[in-house]
């Protein structure tokens, strides 16, 4: 199960590049490589050395290096926060629908969307984590954990509620879920994530039939955990106010990221998962 979810997140990781060779600023982000998204700030771990500029403290010189030379040099240290990415990804009941056999749970997509952006940023010298799960770690063997914890069970809910530990302050987020249940606690997981400067965005997964509503006649609805159960003799009949509430429930979203600096979108799992990939890309670059 993990290796099968890493090796298709890493396919799926592996195809975007073409993809992003058509939008120049992300083509040359993923290019550059292992320092391509790196910023020079507060941190533990060494980056670079750069020549000292007037104003410079002369604490901040490294006399070691400059020694081996005619001038002085900085040692400067990588800016952690603004490269650490926690993603968190929807184990609520509600994540496990399909609305047709031969098409992938929202779950599946949601983990398999979460390990290849995983994988693309940590290829890009990020640290990434699990919020309340793995804190943000660089390097390849911080896949390994993170696909396993991803393969981990279900939760016991019938929909989820962001989780926000471990987020580093004035990092980036991501969270994967359908959004469907009480909007109280996306909310709230918002509003603490904008007291601790994080940014990122909600990437809502659906089923295509979760859009379309393509029920008529007698359709008992029940929620993956059997909490909520309605029946009904005319389903078609409630396809336009049930299109009415989701459109209503998008925009509250919406207007909710906007609010905070995030961003919002939906993703279909009839749809290709690249395209969500590239867009989840972008975002994360326009919450730097």
């Amino acid at each position: 199960m993990i290796q099968d979810l890493q090796a298709r997140a890493e396919a799926l990781g592996q195809s975007l590049p073409p993809l992003l060779a058509e939008a120049e600023m992300l083509a040359a982000t993923v290019m550059l490589g292992e320092h391509g998204r790196r910023r020079a700030g507060s941190g533990d771990e060494f980056w670079q050395y750069r020549a000292a500029h007037a104003g410079d403290p002369a604490r901040s010189i490294d006399w070691r290096r400059s020694a081996r030379s005619d001038g002085h040099f900085i040692r400067e240290r990588e800016w952690q926060a603004a490269q650490s990415v926690t993603l968190w990804v929807d184990p609520s009941k509600s994540m496990a629908f399909s609305g047709a056999k031969d098409r992938a749970p929202k779950a599946e997509r949601a983990r398999l969307l979460a390990l290849a952006l995983a994988v693309l940023l940590l290829r890009g010298g990020e640290r990434v984590g699990l919020a309340g799960l793995a804190l943000p770690r660089a390097g390849r063997s911080q896949i390994l954990r993170l696909a396993a914890r991803l393969s981990g069970e279900e939760g016991e809910g019938d929909y989820g509620v962001p989780e926000t530990a471990g987020m580093v302050g004035h990092g980036r987020a991501v969270f994967f879920s359908d959004f469907l249940g009480p909007l109280d606690g996306i909310e709230a997981a918002l509003a603490r994530a904008a007291d601790r400067g994080v940014k990122g965005a909600l990437c809502q997964i659906l089923d295509p039939a979760e859009e379309d509503f393509p029920f008529d006649g007698r359709v008992i609805f029940e929620s993956m955990g059997g909490g909520l159960r309605h029946e009904t003799q005319q389903a078609g009949e409630l396809r336009a106010r049930y299109l009415a509430r989701l459109s209503e429930r998008k925009d509250r979203l919406a207007t909710l990221a906007r609010a905070t600096g995030w961003h919002f979108s939906t993703h279909h799992t009839g749809a290709p998962a690249q395209t969500a990939l590239l867009w989840l890309y972008r975002a994360l670059e326009g919450g730097r």
